[in-house]
């Protein structure tokens, strides 16, 4: 009986550790741990199939129009993990995706190369990100693009990506970064 006991206050003790480590949290951490972004990839088409596809705008400053398929063949719910990286003259956004979706993202990019991805993501407001070319294979399930948006709006989406992942079960809760995302 006395090991039950134990055991039934080592439970309460690890609850109470894992409540009181949460509770350290700032208002705005814990804000930030809600919340969420989509990202959602559209293959490009070469010609109008009635309601499959839309014309949609990339790049604000310089508009680039692009047939797309309105479902998308790949989203959020198969990402894995998500980070803001730094490139030579910026910064681009990395995004790791699980078993599926590196098997979807290989099969897309064999099948349909030279044609663009056009990526749309749903953060504080929902945006056409980038339109990359696919001109090699992806077979390591890892896309890196240079979205248009600012350092912090990339911060966000990558930070509610990851939540997403992490509520999905994607992505551990210790792979999250404690404090500052980049």
């Amino acid at each position: 009986m006395k090991f039950v006991a134990r055991r039934i206050n080592c439970y309460l003790v690890l609850v109470a550790l894992l409540v009181g480590a949460s509770a350290c949290l700032s208002p705005e951490e814990k804000e930030k741990r809600r919340e969420a972004s989509t990202l959602k990839l559209h293959l490009q088409m070469d010609f109008d199939t009635g309601e499959k596809t839309q014309l949609i705008e990339v790049i604000r400053a310089k508009p680039t129009v692009l047939r797309v398929e309105r479902v998308p063949f790949l989203d959020e719910s198969h990402i894995a993990d998500a980070k803001v990286v730094d490139t030579i003259g910026g910064f681009a956004i990395m995004v790791k995706f699980d078993f599926h979706g590196t098997l979807a993202l290989e099969s897309v990019s064999t099948t349909h190369r030279n044609k663009c991805i056009a990526i749309f993501s749903l953060f504080t407001e929902g945006r056409w990100l980038a339109a990359p070319q696919l001109n090699t294979r992806i077979t390591d399930g890892i896309l890196i693009f240079t979205p248009d948006a600012t350092r912090e709006e990339a911060d966000r989406i990558v930070r509610g990506l990851n939540n997403i992942a992490i509520q999905l079960g994607n992505k551990s809760k210790t792979d999250q970064p404690k404090g500052k995302t980049r």
